[in-house]
């Protein structure tokens, strides 16, 4: 499903967008909080087109801002995940993004909640899902260190 914002289309992901999604996870300055640093193989792309069915190339006009995507975080339920092409960095896209798609993932998708697992020094995605109203509720090990993770709070919590 096509989503938009004041400022951004999301487009859902299709094979097409192989080399596209190749070029981007596998940029230095994208990885950094993004798989564990690991560079993706071609066949890993393809894997996760396959196997992410909530997965969006965002736009700002032509140009590619980046990637946001809903996927399972283990047994508890869904996350966001969001990456950003370095150009895109500092516009408030990440938050407006992922705001979409949290937001489709209540109301259209029916979600109780939407999670997020966010590296503890990657202090520019804890402000993001700060903004989207989630709350820390556990701290986890990670790979390569800590993991924190959100959570969105009840509607009737949201608006109280």
């Amino acid at each position: 499903m096509l989503l938009r914002t004041k400022r951004l289309t999301l487009r859902p992901v299709t094979r097409d967008d192989h080399a596209t999604l190749l070029a981007h996870w596998t940029s230095p300055q994208v990885r950094a909080f993004l798989f564990d640093g690991e560079v993706l193989s071609p066949e890993q792309v393809a894997r996760a087109i396959e196997e992410t069915p909530h997965l969006w190339l965002v736009h700002d006009g032509e140009a590619l801002a980046g990637t946001v995507a809903l996927r399972p975080l283990e047994d508890l339920g869904l996350e966001v995940v969001y990456s950003l092409e370095p150009a895109a960095w500092g516009r408030g896209y990440a938050t407006e993004a992922a705001r979409a798609v949290v937001d489709h993932a209540l109301t259209t998708l029916g979600l109780p909640e939407v999670l997020a697992e966010v590296d503890e020094g990657n202090h520019a995605s804890i402000r993001v899902v700060e903004r989207l109203g989630m709350r820390p509720f556990e701290t986890v090990e990670g790979l390569l260190g800590p993991m924190v993770r959100f959570r969105t709070l009840p509607i009737n919590e949201e608006r109280a």
